[in-house]
């Protein structure tokens, strides 16, 4: 029973990306304003309340990695070295991302593309905004069920969101002024450390 859940959940995330990526190739070559769901549907060959399924707003389709990101940065927190702080398992996964040039990262050579096309439309930016929020609806919840509720829970959820927001977004705009991949990513070891250093100093403690 378990295998068989675990093959359907591995066939939705399939189909997931598959949705998802159709979608970011027509956002790409027409503008996302200019895209609607049914196209979408369509040239996924797939039903159109398929797409919705999935992604319930079309900003999703295009910004569909931040699921990936709630996901793997809650897993990095719960699964952080025993002694390691809420603090330094964030800074870590953040390293992890940018040593893969995982997408997320901000600092992957073509991340450019997708980000000037997000600043390009309204929608797409409230989203983004949204989804910063939602992280740290998120992480409180995360943090509140090891510590306990209380202010301190809801402030480091909110002061995490925002860095983890930022840091990707000072590569994304060196990348979007010219400056060449492999220097943003040697800078942004140094952005990641001087935000979470920041961090350290008045949070360091928290969870460890």
């Amino acid at each position: 029973m378990d295998e068989r859940l675990g093959l359907r959940e591995r066939k939705k995330r399939e189909s997931r990306r598959r949705i998802a990526d159709v979608a970011s190739g027509l956002f790409i070559e027409r503008g996302f304003d200019n895209v609607t769901i049914a196209e979408v549907a369509e040239a996924a060959n797939v039903a159109r309340m398929t797409v919705f399924n999935y992604f319930p707003r079309k900003e999703d389709l295009f910004l569909d990695r931040q699921a990936d990101l709630v996901d793997d940065l809650s897993r990095a927190i719960r699964e952080r070295e025993p002694g390691e702080s809420v603090v330094g398992a964030v800074r870590r996964y953040l390293h992890e991302l940018l040593a893969a040039q995982h997408p997320l990262s901000g600092a992957r050579d073509g991340t450019e593309g997708f980000y000037q096309i997000v600043d390009a439309s309204p929608a797409l930016v409230r989203r983004t905004l949204e989804h910063t929020r939602e992280l740290a609806d998120s992480l409180k919840a995360l943090l509140e069920s090891e510590v306990g509720p209380g202010l301190q829970a809801e402030v480091v959820a909110n002061l995490i969101a925002t860095a983890v927001t930022i840091v990707p977004r000072v590569a994304v705009d060196k990348l979007i002024a010219g400056r060449p991949g492999k220097q943003v990513r040697r800078e942004q070891v140094d952005v990641i450390d001087q935000t979470f250093d920041l961090l350290e100093g008045g949070i360091g403690q928290y969870g460890r």
